[in-house]
């Protein structure tokens, strides 16, 4: 085994932190994984990974070999690529995540067209409402859509989506329409907490002076994913606010109706985020610029 493969295949189990689910992604049989590694810290003179019965993990060595190991490994990829023309410089496996509601209505729908354009490409999509770690699984690109938290990612602002208030007709049927924010106290909100027991955000709106404040409501239950969130709220349980990308087709058939459209909650960011590499293989970055191609006709505005 050489030297590069001993390095892809160190990387994977310090990104999935198993020697078996590394195996399983790489197709290779476990002992082959385990071997290389093994080597690996013999021609090192280190241990690179903290072995357990239930976990792996990186030794302070280990970080710092992985490190240099993502920016020998992209440097190598950048270098095969360099004089290479047309869609020949656009191979690889390209793994990316992205929320279930961006993925099912906006993404997935286009893939054919980009597929088509790019066979070379063996394309992984992710989609899921948690925040999935970029680096430790293996991630080439994820989409977040809300606010972003500090970390050493790379952050490529897209813009915002438009988000909505919005309730079945049987559950205005039986509550009402509200048509101030006073009326709010008398309906119920579905809560949206991705972990369950903490506590979910009131109603949120911009005040006249562009400020978000939150308004608290009953609640009639909390759900941890976005389709549970729309179910619940096509089930008639109460109000959800949420990007209006996903619904219009709700929106369209009277499926669901939007109240208080004065009062909208604070447009959502979208971003797309990659890790911090000084060359970005090319099949990234074509999918990147073809991904915010695909969303910018549904975000308010461009980036700043």
């Amino acid at each position: 085994m050489d030297l590069v493969e001993s390095l892809q295949i160190f990387r994977r189990v310090a990104e999935l932190a198993s020697f078996t689910q590394a195996a399983e992604r790489l197709g290779l049989p476990k002992a082959s994984v385990s071997s290389a590694v093994q080597q690996l810290e013999n021609q090192l003179g280190t241990r690179l990974l903290h072995r357990t019965t239930r976990r792996v993990q990186l030794t302070q060595d280990g970080q710092v070999f992985y490190e240099r190991c993502q920016d020998v490994l992209a440097d190598l990829e950048e270098m095969q690529a360099m004089f290479q023309l047309g869609e020949a410089a656009y191979t690889g496996r390209l793994r990316v995540d992205m929320p279930v509601g961006v993925a099912r209505h906006l993404v997935v729908p286009q893939l054919p067209r980009f597929l088509a354009g790019h066979p070379g490409i063996q394309l992984e999509v992710g989609s899921t409402d948690r925040r999935v770690d970029l680096v430790r699984e293996g991630f080439d690109c994820v989409v977040r859509v809300g606010q972003l938290a500090e970390s050493s990612l790379v952050a490529r602002p897209l813009g915002h989506f438009r988000t909505v208030s919005v309730a079945s007709p049987a559950y205005l049927q039986r509550y009402g329409l509200p048509r101030s924010l006073e009326d709010l106290q008398q309906h119920r909100l579905i809560g949206y907490a991705p972990l369950l027991g903490s506590k979910p955000e009131g109603f949120e709106y911009v005040d006249a002076a562009g400020q978000a404040q939150l308004i608290d409501m009953p609640l009639s239950l909390v759900v941890n994913n976005s389709e549970a969130y729309r179910s619940a709220c096509l089930a008639g349980l109460g109000l959800i606010q949420v990007p209006d990308v996903g619904l219009r087709e709700d929106l369209e058939r009277g499926n669901l109706v939007e109240v208080l459209p004065q009062w909208r909650p604070e447009p959502m960011p979208v971003s797309i985020l990659y890790a911090n590499r000084r060359h970005l293989p090319k099949r990234v970055q074509v999918f990147m610029q073809w991904l915010a191609e695909v969303l910018q006709p549904y975000l308010l505005a461009p980036a700043a």
